[in-house]
């Protein structure tokens, strides 16, 4: 399994961060490809976007102000598989990422992610108080997983206020 290409220009207005790429986005080389995904259908639906895109298109989201990363590299099925040696070289890379390329807003698609970069234990959704990285405001949503237990329509709720402020 192979990594898949960060979507990182300078001036972005959002950067959003996963854990690490899925099986599938090893295989087709795109963010956010497993099926049971929404990531998609929810920036459509929080208005992020103004058309639902697909994962092919995932490099197309800079033209809208959108970045695409993770805090590890390594694709796996789960982010369970993931060591805490391989987090803690993710953070390393992605404080570098975000220091170099200065977006507006790093939106964490998962709080286990926040987590494992703030090493903050009680998070809540949207933006925080403080911010890993000056001049960055952080913003914690929920993971887009289908694995995820969250009502779709509660998760949309959480990225239209990211919307809101962008």
């Amino acid at each position: 399994m192979k990594p898949i290409p960060d979507h990182l220009v300078e001036g972005l207005k959002i950067v959003f961060i996963g854990f690490n790429p899925s099986i599938r986005s090893s295989e087709t080389g795109h963010h956010f490809a497993n099926p049971n995904n929404r990531f998609w259908k929810i920036l459509f639906e929080s208005g992020l976007t103004p058309r639902l895109y697909n994962t092919e298109e995932d490099q197309t989201l800079v033209k809208l102000g959108y970045g695409l990363t993770n805090i590890v590299e390594r694709p796996t099925k789960e982010a369970l598989e993931i060591s805490k040696e391989e987090y803690e070289e993710g953070r390393i890379q992605l404080v570098e990422k975000l220091e170099t390329y200065k977006p507006k807003i790093a939106c964490y698609v998962g709080k286990g992610v926040y987590q494992e970069l703030s090493k903050k234990k009680t998070i809540p959704w949207g933006l925080q108080e403080t911010s890993v990285v000056e001049g960055v405001q952080d913003f914690v949503a929920p993971s887009s997983s289908g694995l995820v237990r969250m009502r779709l329509n509660e998760i949309v709720d959480i990225y239209k206020q990211l919307h809101q402020i962008t």
